[in-house]
């Protein structure tokens, strides 16, 4: 019996050793890095739903549309394309508090490509500042405008910590694309594959009205998941910057 037991051990740890060890690495999604552009989703069966240019007169109501269907999006906010941000407090929070991705569009919504490093900074900087001021968190995610990444936008933004997204599917609504032609865009990039980022904006009647209720039916329809676009790169912790930041009180353009 003695001896059946020690082979019966043996065999044990044979296969034991054996057995390869799993490797910790392929269980963990690397994070997105700091100053890469980042077109589109890393998991499949998700939509990131993105607006730029706001906050803006339609962006309370926006939030309802998203909040009745249990979608989250993810707005890329200026400070002063259409009006002071601080105009917009009330929505700002609202948004926030709705567990939507706040993000930096740029203080003034110019061309990037062309800033010294200095005025990249600066036009980053007063965002994160509103942000501060609103709901005390910095933003960790930024869409150029213009999608412009040339010069010293991405050097910069990398320093900054700043992750950078563009988009893979472009609805054309800022150029008079009707909802009807924005629809057929997304029809034709389809459902399958990683998820889509697209650019929208939400200072188009067109688009918060009729575009973003379609929007929902149609992920509803594909299986699709609304979420922002940090969850979609697996990144729904990374969302805002780490660190307590205290305002500054300045509530003004």
């Amino acid at each position: 019996m003695l001896a059946e037991t020690v082979i019966a051990g043996l065999l044990l740890a044979s296969s034991a050793v054996a057995a390869p060890a799993p490797n910790p690495l392929q269980f963990i999604k690397r994070a997105p890095s700091p100053g890469v552009v980042i077109q589109k989703c890393s998991n499949p069966g998700m939509l990131a739903l993105a607006y730029d240019d706001g906050p803006y007169q339609y962006t309370s109501q926006l939030v309802d549309t998203l909040d009745k269907a249990g979608a989250k999006a993810t707005f890329f906010w200026t400070g002063t394309l259409y009006g002071c941000i601080y105009n917009q407090a009330t929505a700002v929070k609202k948004a926030y508090a709705s567990g939507h991705q706040l993000a930096s569009h740029t203080w003034t919504h110019g061309h990037m490509g062309s800033m010294s490093e200095s005025q990249v900074r600066s036009e980053m900087t007063k965002v994160e500042d509103a942000f501060v001021n609103l709901i005390g968190k910095k933003p960790a995610y930024m869409r150029p405008p213009y999608l412009e990444t040339s010069g010293q936008v991405l050097p910069v933004l990398k320093s900054m910590g700043y992750k950078v997204i563009t988009d893979d599917v472009d609805s054309g609504d800022w150029n008079n694309k009707t909802p009807a032609q924005s629809e057929q865009v997304f029809q034709q990039a389809g459902a399958s594959g990683n998820g889509h980022i697209p650019l929208m904006h939400e200072t188009y009647a067109s688009t918060v009205n009729t575009l973003t209720p379609w929007l929902i039916n149609w992920a509803k329809q594909n299986n699709l998941k609304l979420v922002t676009v940090g969850e979609c790169l697996g990144d729904a912790g990374g969302m805002y910057q780490s660190g307590t930041f205290t305002p500054n009180g300045k509530n003004t353009c």
